[in-house]
């Protein structure tokens, strides 16, 4: 019987190792994409007078509750977050 336990707390070990370095890949390479994303983006026009339209609102709002969704997944760091959340609504 304790080989048998031996080797189910072996398994749940190695998921456990797998899963935490999977996350970590994951985040290391989201914050690679986030540096090289300004690197790539081009230019923005200078920002008019005019208010923006009703749909533009609703997109930026989209987009926030999906970079909040990132931030609750663990695949957006707060500064990251931040950063994204800066950029969306562009101040």
């Amino acid at each position: 019987m304790s080989g048998l336990l031996r080797g189910v707390a072996r398994t749940a070990v190695v998921a456990g190792t797998a899963t935490a370095v999977s996350n970590r890949v994951s985040r290391r390479q989201q914050g690679r994409w986030a540096q090289q994303e300004p690197q790539q983006a081009p230019p923005q026009p200078a920002p008019s007078a005019t208010p923006p339209p009703a749909d533009n609102m609703n997109s930026k709002m989209d987009q926030l509750k999906q970079l909040g969704e990132l931030k609750t997944q663990g695949v957006l760091t707060e500064a990251e977050f931040e950063e994204q959340k800066r950029k969306i609504l562009g101040s």
